[in-house]
């Protein structure tokens, strides 16, 4: 009963795990006190002789100078070798594999397994990838005894739920991935992005709109977690926006992508769009509704580095192209950088020279949009 017990928990912890990479270590150790041994290893070998090392159990871990020789013997593990022949997702146990000679007299055990109180095993390869083998490996040494037919059911019970683990915790990290590189790419557009729902709940704020939102506060704001305008009727406008992408999101009559100006006084207006998010299949539940809204201000600064690494300016140039990128006239750029208009005027020659382009409104457009803004602070 006791060791029913440990089993039922670790295949619950199998499952976590696969939802949670931070509770794998310490995967191998709950593999061995369920069944009774001292040691587990769990690796993946692959068609090249690449060996994977995902986790083990504490005392099979060799010291940094021994590394490259516990290495050497992961790749020529014997046992792998003769259960690949024997059988994918098969339980064996070392009997199966090895005779009481090559025991006696093979390195595999007189060095390597020595070296780490091994002598016993059971344990099994199974398929993870195209080329790739899983290896589970549960062992003792040779005075606690063979494993008997009771363990190799035990094991062969649990077997399956460490296969779907692995499966599902490569899915998750592939999904985790996929997220953190949409996220990356949200923060490096020159808009602000927010996710919020059917009552203009933030749901997610990229970097940047954080920034709009804290540079803006007379025009945008957050009033309990949600995106409020100050202005009544523009408010009522963002209200009518996102019902609007709702209903285009779900197959309604909405208009597909709206945007509306957000005035500033002395300043440019911002530019807010609200488009439909697409609903995602979900296996449990309803799924939140939600639009996109992607927030610009034309008077955000551009990466003065970027614009120096594309087209070779100076820094004086950089500084004055930034400030042209971002709209402002020759007589403004010479006031705030404390230089005559003259010399921003030839600044200004020597940017279209080095951007390719002949008139200042074509610079404007190239350096506007040729890259992102800067990193907010």
């Amino acid at each position: 009963m006791f060791r029913e017990s440990r089993l039922s928990a670790l295949v619950a912890h199998l499952y976590d795990a696969a939802m949670d990479p931070a509770l794998w270590p310490g995967t191998a150790s709950q593999l061995a006190q369920a069944l009774g041994s001292t040691s587990t290893v769990l690796k993946l070998h692959g068609d090249g002789g690449q060996v994977s090392l995902l986790e083990c159990t504490s005392n099979l871990v060799v010291s940094e100078r021994d590394q490259a020789w516990a290495d050497d013997w992961h790749r020529r593990d014997l046992w792998v070798e003769r259960s690949v022949a024997y059988g994918m997702s098969r339980i064996i146990t070392d009997e199966e594999l090895v005779t009481p000679e090559e025991q006696a007299h093979s390195g595999f055990y007189q060095e390597w397994l020595c070296h780490l109180g091994i002598h016993h095993m059971l344990g099994a390869v199974f398929p993870t990838a195209p080329g790739v083998v899983g290896v589970l490996g549960i062992h003792r040494p040779r005075d606690a005894g063979t494993y008997s037919d009771l363990e190799r059911r035990q094991a062969a019970l649990v077997l399956p739920h460490l296969q779907r683990a692995l499966r599902l915790g490569q899915r998750f990290a592939g999904l985790s991935h996929r997220h953190s590189v949409a996220l990356q790419a949200l923060d490096r557009l020159d808009s602000g992005v927010l996710v919020v729902d059917a009552d203009g709940h933030i749901l997610q704020a990229s970097p940047f709109a954080d920034t709009l939102l804290r540079q803006n506060p007379k025009q945008l704001a957050v009033i309990g977690g949600r995106l409020s305008f100050h202005h009544p009727a523009l408010q009522g406008k963002l209200t009518a926006l996102i019902r609007a992408a709702l209903e285009t999101a779900h197959g309604g009559l909405g208009t597909p992508g709206s945007a509306v100006l957000i005035p500033r006084p002395q300043q440019l207006p911002l530019a807010l769009e609200v488009v439909p998010l697409r609903p995602a299949s979900v296996a449990f539940g309803e799924q939140r509704p939600a639009v996109l809204i992607f927030v610009r201000d034309p008077e955000a600064p551009l990466e003065v580095a970027r614009l120096r690494e594309l087209f070779g300016f100076t820094r004086t140039e950089a500084a004055v192209a930034g400030a042209l990128g971002r709209g402002q006239s020759l007589e403004v750029i010479a006031m705030q950088m404390g230089i005559g208009l003259g010399t921003v005027r030839t600044h200004l020659k020597r940017i279209l020279s080095k951007t390719g382009t002949h008139r200042q409104a074509q610079a404007v457009v190239l350096l506007a949009r040729c890259i992102t803004t800067a990193a907010p602070q």
